[in-house]
């Protein structure tokens, strides 16, 4: 690779807060050790006499700057894909550029490398894998992602998809009823992965479409496409039909808005599982529940999330929230302080466009909460 260089790197080989527990069958535990160092690489080595403090040693491509980006593998040995599908941690369907399915699992150093993630595999991933015969194979590297949208999950990043162009947020006119800060969350997460958004308001034919015109409009005024549709009555799908022609697109949005049945009504046949809302909760249901990279007939593909009810952002700070919240740029500037949050401070430029309605009230509200951390 040009402009890279080779450099060793140290991961943990086991799970350092693991109980030690008496030996049982010593046979198995030889045989399974045995395996493992069948998957060393070239010029990998494991060091360390504990069980609780072994590392590896491997070689990975780097930046100029010394930076680590991908684990070096036999390239002429290994497959290229696109990850259609991944379950857990280990659990992958890959196709490769001919059509071909292979179900794969995931090297265990791999897995290890990307400690700070949910998934160390995800749908829409590009990857290297060693085919293992009977369409099978073993996932080596994930190449490097754009266009991303992630979210916290469990102290962790969860990139929810990767390598689309674009993102379909979904939200419904009712039942459940809209939620713009949901929306925004998005929005942020979207912009900060390098993705244009697309956003559409399903479940028109529910309500008064009229009522939702002040709310498209602000969200067209700041440059995202909006599109209005009912799955049930075809309204829009025709338009969301174009938008998604030819393009890598990220669908997500709240459970129960109806991404599934939207997709059904793009491409007829597709087949995908609905539910309805529950009439305890007002709620959606979890129809969806694994991300599934969907090849369109007309050009493209879609990757299909489940639904999500709540979106904490990942790795955002404060001082750049204000940045994707596009309405507050031409504001910014007249604050009284250069580093104004727009929380509390006085002489604030951007609350003061809010009293005077430059800026929409709910958008200031979901910038507010992102700001002191309500999920």
């Amino acid at each position: 690779m040009a402009g890279k260089r080779k450099k060793k790197i140290r991961v943990a080989f086991r799970k350092n807060r693991q109980k030690r527990t008496r030996s049982g069958d010593l046979t198995r535990q030889i045989r399974n050790d045995l395996d493992e160092l069948d998957q060393i690489e070239s010029g990998e080595r494991i060091s360390g006499k504990g069980e609780l403090t072994r590392h590896r040693t491997i070689i990975a491509d780097a930046d100029e700057d010394g930076t680590a980006v991908l684990r070096q593998v036999d390239e002429a040995a290994c497959l290229r894909g696109r990850v259609r599908s991944a379950i857990g941690a280990n659990n992958c369907q890959v196709e490769t550029p001919d059509g071909s399915l292979y179900h794969c699992t995931v090297r265990r150093v791999l897995r290890t490398l990307l400690r700070q993630a949910r998934s160390p595999v995800v749908a829409g991933d590009l990857v290297l894998f060693q085919p293992e015969g009977d369409s099978k194979g073993v996932i080596e590297r994930v190449e490097p992602r754009h266009g991303t949208l992630s979210r916290v999950s469990r102290g962790l990043e969860h990139v929810i998809a990767a390598n689309s162009d674009q993102a379909l947020i979904v939200g419904s006119a009712a039942e459940p009823q809209l939620k713009p800060s949901l929306i925004d969350r998005f929005l942020v997460s979207a912009g900060k992965g390098g993705l244009h958004v697309i956003i559409c308001i399903n479940k028109v034919d529910l309500t008064d479409a009229t009522a939702l015109q002040p709310i498209a409009g602000m969200y067209g005024r700041l440059g995202y496409d909006v599109v209005m549709t009912s799955a049930t009555e075809g309204h829009g799908v025709d338009h969301l039909r174009r938008l998604l022609h030819g393009r890598q697109t990220l669908v997500a949005g709240q459970s129960g808005v109806g991404k599934s049945s939207l997709l059904n009504a793009v491409q007829p046949g597709l087949g995908r599982a609905i539910s309805g809302v529950s009439r305890d909760s007002g709620k959606g249901r979890h129809t969806t529940r694994v991300t599934e990279l969907i090849p369109l007939t007309e050009g493209g593909s879609v990757i299909d999330t489940p639904g999500i009810r709540q979106f904490e952002l990942w790795d955002v700070i404060a001082e750049e929230v204000e940045a994707w919240f596009v309405e507050f740029r031409p504001f910014v500037a007249l604050c009284r302080f250069p580093d104004c949050s727009h929380t509390h401070e006085a002489d604030c430029a951007v609350k003061q466009a809010v009293v005077e309605g430059r800026i929409a009230s709910h958008r200031f509200e979901s910038y507010v909460r992102i700001m002191s951390g309500d999920s």
